[in-house]
């Protein structure tokens, strides 16, 4: 009893220690701009908010005024509730958030974000229709429309939509044609005709409101306020024309459902503001009032926003079919947004009428399993959503463009279908997975787009009914089938065949469970060849073991073997998977509902191609938004701050895959450590745009790969300057908090270790120009210099502009800012092997891409892959006889102010190949590498100690050069290691040139400590045998005293 009231006397206390001792400390930015912010905080479980309210102020010891609980007045607070909102201040913010966390009953504290989009007046777009000072940032947006020319509702009111994406276009196209109605090319009438109207549906929009006597709709049958303006109605337009879309009755603009029952939920101010915190309490009182559908028409690249993402778990969990927008931001790759692209939503993409995916629609792959596997196939289905007819505010018929109109478009049709079911069957038979499987299974594919653009295909909504009419509780996988011989549709997979030797390929699929919201995994998945050839396929899964809510996933990782290295022609066979989910309450039959999936597969398979045509591709060490703030490569872009869209090369390198595979090359991913390949196997390692640090062992790895075993190295860099990154410091309105940059484009400080055994270094300029290389004409867009590079190698410099904030600060105090010959490009052998580095990427990414350099990275790979030597990067005026070196305040340091440790798999974590790497180093080191995993520090972190040297040279050509130094005080060298081209040590204290032998490796771990047993052992028996000596001694001379005193 003493000890619990001494704890709680040291807990009364102890916060209020803190918060005074946070008093102390100098203001900050984040202090001065921001002394409180709105937080949720998240419980174990549902109750009155006055019941979590008196939980927080019996239990939490904060002085009075640290935190104060914000009451929400709006219908939810009839009903419990999981989290509540407190406003807590700056100063000791961390202590107080800290001691909630502690709570037994708090399940974790988010900033309440706001979810933005900006308005602009008329003609303040730019030439390409984005609105000036636009940023992509974290947090939800209203995915935004495009208006049609002389009927939008922002011209009358002198408002707009602000796209807030990468090539959102104002499209003032009209029509040849008298428009059709959207409902009749989805064949509505046919289901109309039949008595289905959509009635008895309940149907939630969650928008900007709508107005109460509006001529358009008959049944209006709630409108609810969760914002903080005192008004029910829509002032902007976007949540009445997304409702017209749904349910309008208009002749000029039908909607599909017009007798469903509309619930209108504001959740956007009209200056469309909106956070968190209402949209948790608008999705709770959607599960209390048993909506049905929902339409979600917002989107954002944060799929790390737990509260959000949780939430739509349990809005689905709760048998709400949701359907959401899946984005503006195409046509570029991996910009898929959320929640559109969780797999219990039904994500919707925009095709125009010619049946084209709309440039504005985003396209797949998800990015969440990136790096260590593969996305998954989104959109779902795509539907036209291009100058669609809809409501406007009060009165009329207006068009409009975007995946806002695609994805009403969808749950219109939903309505429609889910009233084609008798209602007191409705639960019984429809949920988020019946009713994907439905619009997936009876979507019609399109002829042009891949399965990455068009999902499924267009909505077919007559298909869709004829599976809904009879359909039993199931499971399937979608896509059902993985045909690599049609081809667009299977790209990228049908760009490249399987062959003995590779990194498997990973295909990921959607496992739908239509029999209930939870499933397990009754028989484990299982191939099954179609023939004998069949069984030169070897598969291994990876896969959800509970489907939770309504689907999981299904991955396939697929080898050839080694017999198959010969082997040309087609693998066909199934896949299957048996679920088992329990019988749903108030079902007679007790018994688990059973279901077996079918995934066919039909491959083809070409012999082992020749080293000097394999590339690997390093996906492991980029690391991209979400979780940190990784900021854009190209400087030049200021309508994308965040590096968002996966650096995978199925993603925004898309376009260099298909040059490459054009070009008669086979491109491989690595998404394990550099110890987990076999470089004997590829021609050239790539690396572009990596942020991540490197192990210790892949250091010594790679540099042994490259010098002892003719692996060519090719080196993409970006940007990395510490001033900058200070100075792109930002505060974010969505989060309310501060972003800083954690690494530059690229991780340039990992890089120059990774490359000082090769004796090379990028420096910290951001260069931007054009140049031309043999008639080829180049943009150099913020890339960065080389400021090492050994002798005999070839480097191409050209006058360029330093952009970065050092160079600004030094240019304005000697008051210049002329051009400087900077070294961009070298290229070098290296033992066995051959080098080359560029310090720009952005010429490979399609992302924001002014010119590419395509041409150069063929000229690169035909060098390191085949030694082919163009004779004008080879020239002799590009020779350097003697090693570049510049000094050593130009080498990048790391950030010390940044926990990298927070968004790294490298630092802190254990050396491990994981399942993107070859099935008999999954769950190893790799390779030859036996051992103990290796935690990477960074300055000012704790971690395990790598190496202690702090000065480290090497030598190039007979002249000795310092390649990295590293300062002791507050940093660690990191992988550096001691290498010369000459005759000298490894980072494996053998040889130089000699292959890493498997058995001396093992010996050296239990060499010293044998040696050390067994000198303790001698030294033990030393002593022993002293000892007895010592004792026939004493007998010896007791006996003759005794012999003396007798006489």
């Amino acid at each position: 009893m003493t000890h619990k009231r001494a704890s709680a006397a040291a807990a009364a206390w102890a916060l209020p220690l803190l918060l005074a001792l946070s008093l102390l400390r100098p203001s900050s930015d984040e202090e001065t701009l921001t002394p409180s912010r709105n937080y949720v905080v998240r419980f174990t479980d549902y109750r009155r908010a006055a019941e979590h309210r008196a939980y927080l102020e019996e239990e939490l010891r904060a002085p009075l005024g640290a935190w104060q609980w914000i009451e929400r007045r709006n219908p939810a607070a009839a009903f419990p509730t999981d989290f509540g909102v407190l406003e807590i201040r700056d100063v000791g913010r961390r202590a107080v958030i800290g001691e909630i966390e502690r709570l037994a009953r708090v399940k974790d504290v988010h900033v309440d974000a706001t979810y933005s989009r900006s308005l602009f007046a008329e003609g303040s777009r730019n030439g390409d229709g984005v609105a000036l000072g636009a940023k992509k940032r974290p947090g939800k947006l209203l995915t935004s429309m495009s208006f049609e020319e002389g009927e939008e509702e922002g011209k009358e009111r002198g408002l707009g939509y602000s796209p807030i994406s990468n090539s959102s276009i104002s499209w003032r196209r009209k029509l040849m044609l008298q428009r059709s109605q959207v409902t009749s090319l989805f064949g509505a009438e046919r289901l109309w005709a039949k008595g289905f109207t959509g009635s008895q549906v309940k149907m939630a929009i969650f928008d900007t409101g709508i107005r109460a006597d509006h001529p358009h709709f008959r049944n209006i049958k709630e409108r609810t306020n969760w914002t903080n303006e005192d008004t029910l109605n829509d002032n902007l337009g976007h949540g009445t024309f997304v409702a017209g879309v749904i349910a309008g009755e208009a002749a000029e603009c039908l909607g599909f459902a017009p007798d469903t029952e509309i619930y209108a939920f504001r959740v956007f101010t009209d200056a469309q503001v909106s956070y968190t915190s209402w949209f948790l309490d608008a999705f709770n009182y959607a599960i209390a009032t048993n909506i049905d559908v929902l339409n979600l028409s917002i989107g954002g690249p944060d799929y790390l926003d737990l509260p959000f993402v949780e939430k739509v778990w349990e809005i689905t969990a709760n048998n709400i079919i949701m359907v959401s927008a899946i984005g503006n931001d195409g046509p570029l790759y991996g910009t898929l947004n959320n929640p559109a692209d969780q797999s219990d939503v039904i994500g919707v993409g925009g095709i125009d009428y010619n049946n084209h995916i709309a440039s504005f629609s985003s396209r797949g792959m998800t990015t969440w399993e990136i790096p260590h596997g593969y996305g998954r196939i989104k959109p779902d289905v795509v539907a036209y959503g291009r100058d669609i007819m809809g409501s406007k505010i009060s009165t009329g018929c207006k068009s409009l463009s975007g995946t806002s109109v695609a994805s009403p478009v969808v749950a219109g049709a939903v309505c429609l279908l889910v009233s084609v079911i008798p209602k007191d069957k409705r639960k019984a038979l429809l949920n988020p997975a019946s009713m994907k499987q439905a619009l997936v299974e009876g979507a019609t594919k399109l002829s042009g787009p891949n399965m990455y653009e068009q999902g499924a295909g267009r909505l077919d909504l007559w298909e869709s009914y004829e599976i809904l009419k009879n359909y039993q509780p199931r499971a399937s996988i979608f896509p059902s089938i993985l045909d690599y011989t049609d081809c667009p549709y299977s790209w990228p997979f049908c760009r490249q065949p399987l062959y003995a030797g590779a990194m498997p390929v990973i295909f990921n699929a959607t496992i739908l469970n239509g029999m209930g919201v939870i499933g397990y995994v009754k028989d484990p998945p299982a191939w099954h060849p179609f023939d004998e050839v069949g069984n030169l396929l070897s598969i291994h899964f990876t896969y959800s073991d509970v489907i939770w809510p309504w689907t999981g996933h299904l991955a396939l990782h697929m080898q050839i073997k080694d017999e198959g290295s010969q082997f040309s022609g087609v693998i066909e066979g199934n896949v299957t998977l048996t679920l088992s989910s329990p019988a749903p309450a108030g079902e007679r039959n007790l018994n688990p509902r059973i279901s077996t999936c079918v995934f066919y597969l039909k491959l083809k398979v070409i012999p082992t191609p020749p080293r000097s045509r394999r590339v690997l591709w390093d996906q492991y060490h980029n690391i991209k938004y979400p979780p940190g703030y990784i900021p854009r490569d190209s400087l030049d872009v200021r309508n994308d701050i965040l590096d968002w869209h996966g650096d995978h090369l199925h993603t925004n390198f898309h376009i260099m895959f298909n040059m490459l595979t054009d070009a008669g090359y086979y491109i491989e991913t690595l998404g394990s450590p550099f110890t987990c390949f076999e470089a004997s196997r590829y021609g050239t390692l790539l690396m572009v745009d990596l942020e991540e640090e490197y192990f210790a062992e892949e250091i010594g790895k790679l540099r042994d790969d490259v010098v002892n075993k003719g692996l060519g190295l090719a080196i993409f860099a970006e940007w990395y300057n510490v001033d900058s990154m200070v100075k792109m410091r930002f505060f974010d309105d969505n989060t309310r908090s501060w972003w800083t940059p954690i690494t530059g484009g690229a991780n340039i400080p990992a890089l120059n270790d990774l490359l000082a055994p090769l004796g090379i270094a990028f420096g910290d300029k951001i260069l931007n120009g054009d140049f031309s290389i043999n008639g080829e004409h180049s943009h150099y867009a913020s890339g960065t210099d080389i400021v090492r590079f050994p002798g005999g190698g070839y480097v191409h410099s050209f006058k360029f502009q330093d952009n970065s904030e050092s160079a600004a600060v030094q240019n304005r105090a000697q008051n210049t800012g002329t051009t400087k010959l900077s070294a961009i490009l070298g290229l070098a052998e290296a033992g066995r092997g051959r080098v080359a580095v560029y310090g720009d990427s952005n010429c490979l990414d399609s992302s924001h891409m002014v010119t590419n350099c395509y041409w150069l990275l063929r000229k690169i790979l035909d060098f390191t892959n085949r030694n082919i030597r163009d004779p004008v990067l080879f020239s002799e005026s590009a020779k350097i006889k003697y090693p570049i070196y510049e000094e050593e305040s130009r080498s990048p340091l790391r950030r010390t102010d940044v926990n990298f440790s927070q968004y790294s798999k490298v630092t802190g974590r254990d050396l491990v190949c994981h399942h993107d790497s070859r099935f008999e180093v999954w769950g190893t080191k790799g390779y030859g590498i036996q051992l103990m995993g290796r935690s990477r520090k960074l300055p000012g972190y704790p971690s395990m100690e790598l190496v202690s040297d702090s000065n480290i040279t090497t030598e190039s050509s007979g002249s000795r050069l310092d390649v990295l130094t590293m300062q002791k005080s507050g940093r660690n060298s990191i992988g550096a290691t001691a290498h010369r081209f000459g005759n000298s040590t490894d980072f494996l204290t053998f040889v130089n040139r000699d292959e890493v032998d498997v058995r001396m490796l093992m010996a050296s771990q239990w060499i010293i400590p044998l040696f050390l047993a067994v000198t303790c052992l001698l030294l033990f028996l030393s002593w022993g045998v002293r000892q007895k000596r010592r004792k026939r001694r004493r007998g010896s001379v007791s006996s003759r005293l005794t012999n003396l005193v007798s006489q």
